[in-house]
């Protein structure tokens, strides 16, 4: 399930089996229409199975380019797929400490999902898991 969206390699999908989760790992700078769009190229693709049990999205080789005013986009976009979101957690994994500002913000809006930041793969991966 290793897919990129067009040549531009922003993200990749990753399912893995041993745990059951989708990972996302997303490159370069990412704004909301990145995460957005990448989240329609993975529904429309059918790469998230029906045996996943969560998310965990990797921006640790990322950095946000989002302005605050479209921080809403996000957790209102999860809210307006809930066959794909609701009930499920996603874990957000940066190390950049001005990136942490967005799944916090996220973290707010939750409404039929749970998100929350971490820095470590390992501490996302356990709350996940739980």
């Amino acid at each position: 399930m290793n897919k990129t969206h067009k040549d531009i390699q922003k993200y990749r999908y990753e399912f893995k089996h041993d745990v059951g989760i989708v990972f996302k790992y997303y490159y370069g700078y990412i704004t909301t229409k990145d995460i957005i769009d990448s989240w329609d190229f993975a529904i429309r693709e059918g790469l998230i199975p029906k045996e996943n049990k969560g998310f965990i999205l990797d921006y640790r080789q990322a950095s946000f380019k989002v302005d605050i005013s479209e921080c809403d986009h996000i957790p209102l976009y999860y809210q307006k797929h809930p066959e794909v979101f609701r009930g499920y957690k996603i874990a957000v994994v940066t190390e950049n400490q001005q990136d942490i500002v967005i799944p916090f913000w996220v973290k707010e809006k939750d409404d039929g999902y749970e998100s929350r930041p971490f820095s470590t793969l390992e501490a996302a991966l356990c709350w996940v898991l739980d």
